[in-house]
């Protein structure tokens, strides 16, 4: 019985130690793209915040039995992410930035700290939001923290960010497939760095390259920014050097910090300069090869396009409100547009289905009338009115769902032809199953409009033609004719015969020096 006694309490014991030698890290970030040229604003309630133990059901890669969840003493903080909109109120900002450090600063001192953000938050009345929360953390963790920064390709990178920020990577997949897997790597890296005793990476170079593009112009499943970032991870891989990244930047902001950016961290000087060279050169040297990722036009030359072909379903972006890049996500302008056209006006007209306009009181009004029966208001136009005011629908409601996260009810009203998806709030419609749980089949529709820049992978797979309606918004992607005032200048493409530029790397000190 002794024995058995001692072999557990030391089986226990030995558990300890190696319990107490794990490393402790916490976890905390806050995302959002906000674009400045949008009327709407983000309340905190928008950011879905996540506390304490929730925080894991964030990252798969966290799972209970993973591998990397056992490999240290997490303390999760708060975390919290926002679709894209209007700048974030100074009052919510401060509100979730005061409940991470408050969270902070009970489970002091910490090894590390992974850092999950976008990039591309505006706040009201404040510049480079994430420089100034990653510098409001060190002053409660201390520069013996390592802290691993991981962003969104459009995000937007400032020397404040960068300084304070150990280690840092993006994602290299726009569409942004490899999400998770970016967030796993910033995570391996700063165990990596803790458990082997090397710390701190020794060199940051960053480099600001004078471009902005919309996503529309640099998604990686063409040229050029498919080649730009297939050099991206052989590079992170070489001796010396711990990750590259190069991020595109948010174009609908207009704030000093709105650009390109190329950061390599290593501890190989020469390699992680020559390295940063290289990829900033090659970047810049392919700026004017940047181009749509789909044929484009005015929204009457792309809706008689699609009513002209025989190539069903026949996609059609409504890129200028585009709720996942920071449109309000309710301007009337294109639905009002189409509902004018006398081909949808039979219900044996064309079948388009219409994702989405956010119309509460419409919402009531249908729930009150019940599938199956008629129904008559406005909807949209309560943020965005500046393109056109609330659009009148008339019609059958379709089918009511309750219970999506960002929508919280779905209608579908039918106008002639017209499936038209009216929300309580605002939602994305990017998977097949965003349309099939209202009863809605993409597949069989003649055209699909969506609020949407580039198709995310599900509706691209299905597209048997795109085109991309260059309509009025809040992320209009004729950005050139943006109304900008504190961008960096000069800047591509708004200065064409701008100077050569200089990329030569900059050595960005290391946090605490």
């Amino acid at each position: 019985m002794k024995k058995i006694i001692f072999a557990a309490v030391f089986s226990l014991t030995i558990s300890t130690v190696l319990a107490q030698k794990l490393p402790k890290i916490a976890i905390a970030g806050l995302g959002i793209e906000s674009s400045t040229f949008s009327p709407a604003l983000t309340e905190e309630e928008a950011f879905h915040a996540t506390y304490a133990a929730d925080v894991f059901s964030r990252y798969p890669f966290l799972a209970a039995d993973s591998a990397l969840r056992k490999q240290a003493n997490w303390v999760p903080t708060v975390v919290g992410k926002s679709l894209p909109g209007g700048a974030v109120t100074r009052a919510a900002y401060e509100s979730l930035v005061g409940k991470t450090l408050d969270s902070l600063k009970k489970h002091l001192p910490y090894d590390g700290l992974y850092f999950d953000i976008h990039g591309a938050m505006s706040v009201v009345g404040l510049d480079d939001p994430e420089g100034d929360m990653i510098q409001r953390i060190r002053k409660v963790v201390g520069f013996k923290t390592i802290i691993s920064t991981s962003m969104d390709l459009h995000g937007n990178v400032s020397e404040r960010l960068a300084q304070n920020s150990d280690l840092i990577t993006c994602y290299r997949m726009a569409p942004h497939e490899d999400a998770m897997q970016t967030k796993a790597r910033a995570v391996k890296n700063l165990i990596d760095r803790i458990n082997s005793g090397k710390g701190k990476p020794l060199y940051k170079a960053w480099i600001p390259v004078p471009v902005l593009l919309p996503g529309e112009k640099t998604s990686t499943r063409i040229e050029p920014g498919k080649s730009i970032y297939a050099q991206v991870a052989p590079a992170s891989v070489q001796p010396g050097i711990v990750d590259a990244a190069i991020w595109i930047g948010y174009a609908w902001a207009d704030e000093p910090r709105n650009r390109a950016v190329v950061m390599v961290t290593g501890d190989d000087k020469q390699k992680v300069k020559i390295t940063a060279e290289k990829l900033a050169h090659y970047f810049w040297d392919k700026r004017n090869e940047f181009a749509f990722v789909a044929p484009t036009g005015d929204l009457k030359y792309c809706l008689e396009k699609a009513l002209a072909s025989a190539k069903h379903p026949f996609y059609i972006s409504d890129s200028g409100d585009n709720p996942t890049a920071g449109g309000a996500g309710d301007a009337t302008w294109t639905l009002t547009e189409i509902l004018k056209r006398p081909e949808f006006k039979s219900e044996s007209g064309p079948s388009l289905l219409y994702a989405s306009i956010p119309g509460p009181e419409l919402v009531a009004k249908a729930i009150a009338a019940g599938v199956g029966k008629p129904v008559s208001g406005t909807a949209g136009a309560a943020v965005d009115a500046r393109f056109a005011p609330p659009v009148q629908l008339n019609g059958t409601v379709e089918s009511i769902v309750y219970g999506d996260k960002d929508a919280e009810v779905e209608v579908v009203v039918k106008v002639g032809s017209v499936h038209v998806i009216v929300t309580k709030k605002r939602k994305p419609y990017h998977k097949e199953i965003d349309f099939t749980r209202l009863g809605l089949n993409p597949r069989t529709a003649d055209i699909v409009v969506v609020k949407i820049g580039y198709l995310e992978p599900e509706l691209y797979a299905m597209r048997a033609d795109w085109l991309l309606a260059l309509t009025p918004g809040g992320v209009d992607q004729d950005i050139e004719h943006l109304p900008y005032k504190r961008i960096v200048r000069p800047m591509f493409p708004f200065d064409k015969n701008m100077a050569e530029p200089d990329l030569s790397a900059r050595f960005i000190p290391l946090s605490g020096k």
